[in-house]
């Protein structure tokens, strides 16, 4: 089993290899960071109390914010003003190290997590502390991938991780034995009226054989207790302040502790990679002897 590493970034660094390779690119604390009072803003929210906001999410398209207590008002309107500036220069400091990426991704959510991951109660699927890799049941991918970029704002506290490996180790180990992938590859009435209904206009998410198995894969890595309990791990510390970048959906990762990160995803299209063949879709294709997408 590959665990990945933490890679500091240096003059030196390929940061599109290291990435799709499967390791986690560290930068220092001055790399992305956001003027003070911003920062003592942050630390001050609070958080929706309802169950389905795991985050504080902006999406920059729409300029929206959701999950924050105390609905509308200056708090909420500072608060987008914050996570606005935040995803901006996320975009850019991205951008600049990985221009190659830039001219091929979509820039998705971004997110605050104010809240202490240790010790919180959410639904099992929902659970932070759990390893999986990363899908979106209303965003599918359809093959292309989650780049995530994070900051620590904790001003004196790590965000800790843990990981058990690299999608190509887990795929290898479970895509065929759990039967995921022979599920996946079946199709489902649930996905032709899905199609027939955004061929109409209707605004519904068209899920490929790939975005069928990546969903029930992070389920079925949160619920496997052997898994969880009985696999090696890597931990993984990132200090205050600094910013680190990952693939998501090749790193499997959960989080044992920490509160107050920050968080911009991208979704990076295929053609833009330097190691196609690295990519989870492409791990998948070669197991199953056809296409995913």
């Amino acid at each position: 089993m590959s665990l990945p590493v933490v890679e500091e970034v240096g003059p030196a660094t390929d940061g599109r290899r290291s990435l799709e390779e499967g390791r986690i690119l560290l930068f220092p604390s001055a790399s992305l960071a956001l003027p003070p009072e911003d920062v003592a803003f942050l630390l001050s929210q609070r958080q929706s109390g309802a169950r389905y906001h795991k985050n504080i999410a902006y999406r920059p398209a729409q300029g929206r914010i959701s999950g924050v207590a105390g609905g509308e008002g200056a708090d909420t309107e500072r608060l987008r003003s914050v996570l606005a500036e935040y995803s901006r220069r996320a975009v850019e400091f991205a951008a600049g190290v990985l221009p190659d990426y830039a001219r091929a991704w979509k820039v998705d959510y971004a997110s605050f997590r104010p809240l202490e991951e240790e010790g919180r109660e959410l639904p099992l699927r929902a659970r932070n502390d759990l390893v999986h890799v990363d899908a979106f049941p209303t965003r599918p991918s359809g093959g292309d991938r989650i780049l995530r970029v994070f900051t620590n704002v904790n001003p004196v506290a790590p965000r800790v991780w843990k990981s058990a490996g690299t999608f190509d180790d887990l795929a290898g180990r479970f895509a065929v034995s759990s039967g995921l992938l022979a599920r996946a590859r079946r199709p489902r009435l649930a996905d032709l009226a899905r199609r027939l209904g955004r061929a109409v206009g209707l605004p519904v998410a068209v899920r490929s054989p790939y975005d069928r198995f990546m969903l029930s894969f992070h389920h079925f890595l949160k619920e496997n207790r052997a898994f969880q309990e009985e696999s090696e791990k890597a931990t993984l510390s990132f200090p205050p302040g600094s910013t680190w970048m990952v693939f998501t959906d090749m790193v499997s990762h959960a989080v044992l502790s920490g509160r107050f990160a920050l968080e911009q995803t991208f979704i990076v299209a295929r053609e833009g990679l330097a190691l196609p063949h690295r990519a989870p879709i492409a791990i998948l294709e070669r197991i199953a002897g056809a296409p995913m997408a």
